[in-house]
C-alpha cells in the first residue's frame, strides 16, 4: 500500500522518475548522493527509497535516535553513529558496514545545502575501509530524474577516481543550481 501511494506521488503528481535499477543486487554500498543544493532533496531521497523498494540508509549522532524520534528515524533507514571508545567517524561507519548484511549508506559529499568549492572525502575512505563499492546518484532536478550509476571501487587513488565519478553528474541540475558544486 505505501509503495503505491510512493509511485502515485513520484511518478504521478511529481512527475519525476529512476534510472539505472540493474544495480539493486548490491546489498552494500555508499550512495553518493549529488547535487545537493535544498531541502527538498530529503523528500526526493524518501521517495526514492519508497518507490524502488530499496533498503538505503543514513546515519546521525546516537542522541537523535533516542525517544521520541528514534523509532521514526530508524524507519526511515537511520543508523546511530556512536564514536565512543576513540573511534572517528570513518572507522565507527566502517562498523556499522561490518555488522549489516544490507546497508546502503546515502552521503551528500557536499555537506551542506549552500554553495562549496571542495566536496568532503569521508564517504570515499569509508568506501575504502568498509570494503564496499560507491554508487553515484544523481539528483537531476533539471530532467525530474533520479540517476543511479554504476558501482564504482576505489582504487585508493581519490583524485584519480573522481575523475571517474564525476563524469555521472555531468549536466545534472540541482534544485537550486547554483548552490550545487561545479566540476
Amino acid at each position: 500500500m505505501k509503495k503505491t501511494l510512493y509511485k502515485f506521488i513520484f511518478f504521478k503528481l511529481m512527475g519525476w522518475k529512476i534510472e539505472g535499477m540493474e544495480n539493486v543486487e548490491i546489498k552494500k554500498c555508499i550512495l553518493m548522493v549529488m547535487p545537493h543544493t535544498s531541502n527538498h532533496d530529503f523528500y526526493i531521497g524518501l521517495l526514492t527509497r519508497g518507490v524502488s523498494g530499496l533498503q538505503m540508509n543514513w546515519v546521525g549522532k546516537k542522541e537523535l535516535f533516542r525517544f521520541p524520534f528514534g523509532y521514526y528515524f530508524r524507519n526511515v533507514g537511520g543508523e546511530p553513529l556512536d564514536r565512543s571508545g576513540g573511534l572517528n567517524k570513518v572507522d565507527s561507519i566502517a562498523a556499522i558496514f561490518d555488522r549489516k548484511e544490507v546497508f546502503r549508506l546515502a552521503v551528500a559529499p557536499e555537506g551542506t545545502r549552500k554553495a562549496v568549492k571542495e566536496i568532503r572525502t569521508g564517504f570515499y575512505y569509508i568506501a575504502l575501509k568498509a570494503n564496499v563499492p560507491i554508487v553515484p546518484v544523481a539528483f537531476d532536478w533539471g530532467k525530474k530524474t533520479v540517476g543511479l550509476g554504476k558501482p564504482f571501487w576505489p582504487t585508493g587513488n581519490f583524485e584519480s577516481d573522481f575523475e571517474i565519478i564525476q563524469k555521472h553528474y555531468k549536466d545534472v541540475l540541482g534544485k537550486i543550481p547554483e548552490n550545487g558544486f561545479q566540476f
